[in-house]
């Protein structure tokens, strides 16, 4: 039986190129099958300035990554008793 995930659970991801990593989730896109996960995923948004009182500039912020490589930090440190995950080792260039 599927365990649902929802907003403000603690998660870690479990395959790609942020595994690993842990966080709050943030944010769920049902028709999208996403989730935002704090910390993860991090993408910078270039903003222009809409108003002399807001600044433009680049943004750090969460991008969404799939439902399936998301997993309830709980049950993952039931499944590993006493492991840490590895994260993943960092892409290199060709």
């Amino acid at each position: 039986m599927a365990h649902p995930i929802k907003r403000g659970d603690a998660a870690i991801v479990i395959s790609g190129a942020h595994k690993g990593k842990r966080g709050k989730v943030l944010q769920i896109l049902r028709e999208e099958n996403r989730v935002i996960v704090e910390g993860v995923a991090m993408i910078k948004r270039h903003t222009k300035a809409r108003s002399e009182k807001e600044k433009g500039g680049i943004i750090e912020r969460e991008a969404p990554i799939h439902r399936s490589n998301v997993m309830l930090a709980s049950r993952y440190d039931a499944k590993h008793p006493g492991q840490a995950p590895s994260p993943a080792p960092a892409p290199t260039k060709a």
